[in-house]
């Protein structure tokens, strides 16, 4: 069977890998891929937001199936274009994409459907925006409507900040389209969490949780990025709690889309903040995160080409996940400066060759920025590597994630040193 990966990072190696592992052997394609991609796929030089390419290549090369990894392709309607020529394809239409491309489109939805989030007001005016921020305590949460690339999103702790975060958006385009409508939201404390969960339309079928580090710095500290390590399982949601995820906020959801006539295939991720018995969802997106696809499908027991045929054909519900029982650590090795201004280039040393082994405790060397140079493998991107790791317990999987982490360097290598430990802010 030929499969085509859309996307270029640590998620979509991820899910080569994943799918590498298959009892049913499949030849597997990505458009553009990365250097570690291109140790389990034939890569090809087609940018995600080639639509057009994309498809060409599809019809060509013959792929029976194509799964989508970033959220850019999945708004700008590749699901509707593969199926309008009769293409299988992972992934919702663009109708459903707009969980992820529009933060108000969530919002109202969340709202209409009594989904618990935290309170909010819409703007495309910056006078009405700044005017806006009287209603609401600091810190206050501002965010881009559009898609930012996980980096649009400023937790402002004063008046000042708030009101420099809306002309940055709205006025001085940092965001580009994406800051023509702003999202102010009231700041929720807690522990965030992540859900990942596939969706056939009438079945939500939710992954084991992980919990994603977004901040630069140790601490939480620092700007937003896309993501900076994560763990799974979540040391923060157990089955009690698990069970009122289901039936607050999952349940409900498949109800909304329904009652809306919203179609959904594929992916939801759930993002939530979790303060003693207060859940709350912070955001859906419409595709695999990363980093916690890094440490949710290695762990995941399941062929992921049946799960993701099984939700393709709405037998969603015939299927059990299994897990297994180790615990996974995933350290997102960084160039110097992310998110904010940084260098590519540098000739990344010692990195081992990838393992492929289905029972392996790792580590994984997820590439998530890389290139192929003369002299080897060279940075890529901000996000770099996604060093990834299994052990018996938590403390053990994050012990063997660092060790990993040390045996890789690049000029102006940076990373978190508390992923896998609990954050309360």
């Amino acid at each position: 069977m030929k499969i085509l990966i859309i996307g270029s990072g640590g998620r979509e190696h991820a899910i080569a890998h994943k799918l590498s592992l298959s009892p049913r052997n499949p030849e597997l394609y990505a458009a553009p891929g990365n250097a570690g991609i291109a140790e389990v796929a034939t890569c090809v030089n087609i940018q995600v937001d080639d639509l057009e390419g994309l498809l060409d290549f599809a019809v060509k090369a013959k792929i029976e199936l194509t799964i989508v990894g970033p959220e850019l392709p999945l708004v700008m309607g590749v699901v509707d274009l593969f199926e309008s020529h009769g293409l299988n394809i992972f992934g919702p239409k663009k109708a459903g994409a707009l969980f992820e491309g529009s933060k108000d489109f969530t919002k109202a939805f969340l709202l209409r459907h009594g989904i618990p989030t935290a309170k909010y007001e819409t703007h495309t005016k910056l006078d009405a925006a700044i005017a806006a921020l009287k209603g609401f305590d600091y810190p206050v949460v501002i965010k881009a409507d559009g898609l930012a690339a996980g980096k649009g999103v400023v937790i402002a702790e004063n008046q000042r900040v708030a009101e420099q975060a809306l002309i940055d958006m709205m006025t001085n385009r940092v965001f580009g389209d994406a800051g023509d409508c702003v999202v102010i939201e009231a700041f929720l404390k807690g522990v965030e969490a992540s859900v990942l969960c596939f969706v056939d339309g009438k079945t939500i079928l939710p992954l084991q949780p992980a919990q994603d580090y977004k901040k630069a710095f140790d601490g939480d500290e620092g700007l937003n990025t896309g993501g900076m390590g994560t763990y799974s399982p979540s040391m923060i949601i157990d089955e009690g709690l698990m069970s009122r995820i289901q039936h607050e906020i999952l349940d409900p959801f498949i109800t909304g889309i329904q009652q809306d006539g919203i179609p959904f295939k594929g992916i939801l991720f759930v993002g939530l903040m979790i303060d003693g018995d207060d859940i709350n969802v912070l955001e859906y997106n419409a595709r695999l995160g990363d980093p916690e696809t890094e440490v949710t499908l290695i762990r995941m027991e399941n062929d992921l080409l049946e799960v993701v045929e099984a939700t393709l054909e709405e037998r969603l519900s015939e299927i059990t996940l299994k897990w297994r029982p180790e615990h996974a650590v995933c350290v997102i090795v960084a160039s110097g400066g992310y998110p904010e201004a940084y260098e590519k280039g540098f000739l990344i040393e010692g990195l081992p060759v990838f393992s492929l082994s289905e029972h392996d405790l790792g580590p994984f060397y997820y590439h998530c920025g890389t290139k192929r140079v003369l002299d080897g493998v060279a940075t890529n991107g901000g996000r770099v590597l996604g060093v990834t790791a299994l052990g018996e317990d938590l403390r053990e999987a994050r012990r063997r994630a660092y060790d990993a982490v040390k045996s890789v360097s690049f000029e102006k290598m940076m990373f978190r040193k508390d992923i896998g430990t609990l954050i309360q802010k």
